[in-house]
């Protein structure tokens, strides 16, 4: 039996789960939250053990995140947590590492350079550059505005 793009679309759509967005939204918002608040701690944490000023104590603190996101993908847990919890752990700071650990891993076999260094940045590069054009026109509304200045 052969069917048309179109049958095999409408038989698909068929047989698609359904999802259920309060349920979603509720994951992603605790696992998103918890996240957060664990980077606050950390954050806390660096500015009693070390003395720190909340300003001072912010990149070190990104700097755990990555490297605790980094850890568990390694470990294959935070891609159960990702799939459970959905956008909620793809927003946060370490979502994005995840992503680049996570093509490094799966592309490690290729070798360093060409496997790893090659393909870890296939999405960090479309994420930079979104970055960098969103600051680029957001710093020019604020000098049309005059938004900030001294």
């Amino acid at each position: 039996m052969t069917m048309s793009p179109k049958e095999y679309k409408a038989f698909a759509k068929t047989r698609e789960p359904s999802r259920s967005i309060l349920p979603n939204c509720f994951r992603a918002f605790l696992v998103g939250g918890t996240i957060c608040v664990i980077g606050q701690a950390i954050q806390e944490f660096f500015i009693s053990a070390f003395k720190m000023t909340r300003i001072d104590a912010s990149n070190p603190t990104v700097a755990v995140l990555i490297l605790l996101s980094v850890i568990l993908t390694s470990l294959g847990v935070y891609d159960k947590l990702a799939q459970w919890a959905g956008a909620g752990s793809a927003v946060p700071v370490t979502g994005f590492a995840n992503s680049m650990c996570s093509a490094a891993l799966e592309h490690r076999s290729e070798g360093l350079v060409l496997g790893v260094g090659g393909n870890m940045f296939k999405l960090a590069g479309s994420v930079i550059v979104f970055g960098t054009v969103a600051a680029f026109f957001v710093g020019i509304i604020y000098w049309i505005f005059g938004i900030g200045g001294h």
